[in-house]
């Protein structure tokens, strides 16, 4: 084993599990030029996984990819083991199995009394504490979350999590082999939802709250994120597709392990479809309708524009004003809180003026006239506008304001750095660009603002801003 460069590739990697996940692990560890050892505790299905990932590697050679002599040789470097016993001189094993804990346990005991004493334990849970999987370990120094994303083949995100008792140096080790697979390995420390499914839960929580609070449909929602936002799937067409009792699920667990933390509180709204069996696209239908025959779902009907008289000259700069109204990019307060502050009409816009999609309100003073005018000045940018309700921070910006918030809450408490978390939520659910990275392009001082104003408007205290994002704020 060589610091710095990850496991030696001569060092075989035992592979537990050969479901899709397990199975794109052993994938991974075989493309990396390791000799792999894949196993699963039912009869037959370790030969079927190396089965799937020979026919899904003929797509690649079938596309130019992969040449069939690399294919051959990859395939011939994963050996199904008849047993764990056959783990004895792997110097890595990772296991992908069901996500319970006792059973974890049970495995990682065994796996300790066959491998040697320098060998490391890996598991790939998403959701449960390293350290207590890790407790009853003679050496529980030598276990490590390798928490990689589906598909493992082509995510690139691996989360490195460090349990209590996790040995530095193995975290680094595994760091460092991640790397060597090809992946973008972070560091994280064990707490609910590591990374990744932390700081996401603003994500579905904001959309799901601005649902419930009639500001827009899910399909306009999705329209906003995606098309304004550049979200690469919007929040209900992701809900759907992982299936509302899996998110809700997930929602409940991090609320729960977080004493009942207000900013991770699950939705009302996703609850009654989890009541009503309508769990997404495994049922046919969730916010969505998926059954044959059924029509797309459409975003709201564009603002209607007319002639761009006085307002082409805006430049969306965040502080402007055009024929008598005040144009802002919004900061949490209403176009008619503005209104009131500035003596004039106003018009605020939505984060996302590099998008297609733009959304904005206005104060009630504001004529139909001055709102087609500032309509057809986004279309002369190529920006679809969508007239919102004069809503506190919008869609887009309070969405990232949420999830910078919930950043900057993580690197507080160390479960990782800046750095680690914007890779994270880039290359783990592929958001356009790191939340706090994003925060600070915005300003913090806009995004404190938005928080603040929500906050103060609903009294909710799912909104009060991190202590390090007021601090680096102010």
């Amino acid at each position: 084993m060589t610091h710095m460069a990850g496991i030696d590739t001569a060092r075989s990697v035992g592979v537990i599990g050969a479901g899709t996940m397990g199975a794109g692990i052993a994938q991974l560890a075989a493309a990396a030029g390791h000799p792999v050892l894949l196993y699963d505790a039912v009869e037959g299905a370790a030969e079927k996984g190396r089965a799937r990932i020979a026919k899904g590697l003929e797509k690649l050679v079938a596309r130019g990819k992969m040449s069939e002599a690399d294919v051959t040789a990859l395939v011939g470097r994963i050996e199904v083991a008849p047993s764990l016993d056959a783990f004895a001189d792997a110097a890595l094993a990772v296991e992908a199995i069901v996500e319970k804990l006792e059973v974890k346990r049970e495995l990682f005991a065994q796996l300790e009394g066959i491998m040697g004493e320098d060998a490391i334990l890996g598991t790939n849970t998403s959701s449960i504490s390293v350290t207590s999987i890790g407790r009853d370990l003679k050496r529980p120094g030598r276990l490590v979350g390798m928490h990689f994303f589906n598909p493992a083949p082509v995510m690139k995100l691996v989360e490195v999590i460090s349990g209590v008792s996790t040995d530095p140096a193995v975290a680094q080790t595994v760091f460092d082999t991640a790397e060597a697979w090809g992946k973008i390995p972070v560091h994280a420390k064990s707490t609910p939802g590591f990374i990744v499914n932390r700081v996401a839960r603003p994500y579905y929580a904001e959309a799901l709250r601005l649902y419930e609070e009639q500001v827009a449909d899910p399909a306009t929602l999705d329209a906003l994120l995606t098309e304004g936002g550049g979200f690469r799937m919007g929040p209900f067409t992701l809900m759907d597709l992982i299936g509302h009792d899996v998110n809700y699920a997930v929602s409940t667990s991090v609320f729960e392990a977080y004493y009942q933390e207000p900013r991770f509180r699950p939705s009302i709204a996703q609850l009654e479809l989890v009541n009503a069996g309508r769990l997404g696209r495994k049922t046919g239908r969730g916010f969505y309708d998926y059954s044959e025959g059924a029509e797309a779902p459409q975003p709201a009907a564009p603002a209607p524009a007319g002639r761009a008289d006085g307002f082409d000259g805006l430049a969306l700069s965040g502080n402007e004003e055009a024929g008598g109204t005040a144009i802002r990019l919004t900061d949490g307060r209403t176009a008619r809180q503005l209104a009131k502050e500035l003596g004039q009409p106003v018009i605020v816009y939505d984060l996302g003026a590099d998008g297609k999609r733009l959304g904005f309100a206005a104060s009630p003073e504001v004529g139909e006239d001055v709102l087609k005018r500032f309509a057809a000045t986004l279309a002369m940018r190529n920006l679809t506008g969508m007239r919102l309700p004069d809503w506190p921070g919008l869609v887009v910006m309070r969405t990232v304001a949420m999830l910078a918030n919930e950043g900057f809450e993580a690197r507080l408490q160390g479960v990782a750095d800046e750095e680690g978390i914007d890779k994270a939520m880039r290359f783990g659910v592929n958001y356009p660009k790191g939340p706090i990275g994003w925060a600070r392009e915005i300003g913090l001082g806009r995004v404190l603002s938005v928080l603040d104003a929500i906050h103060e408007l609903t009294g909710d205290p799912r909104y009060r801003a991190s202590m390090a994002l007021r601090m680096e704020a102010d």
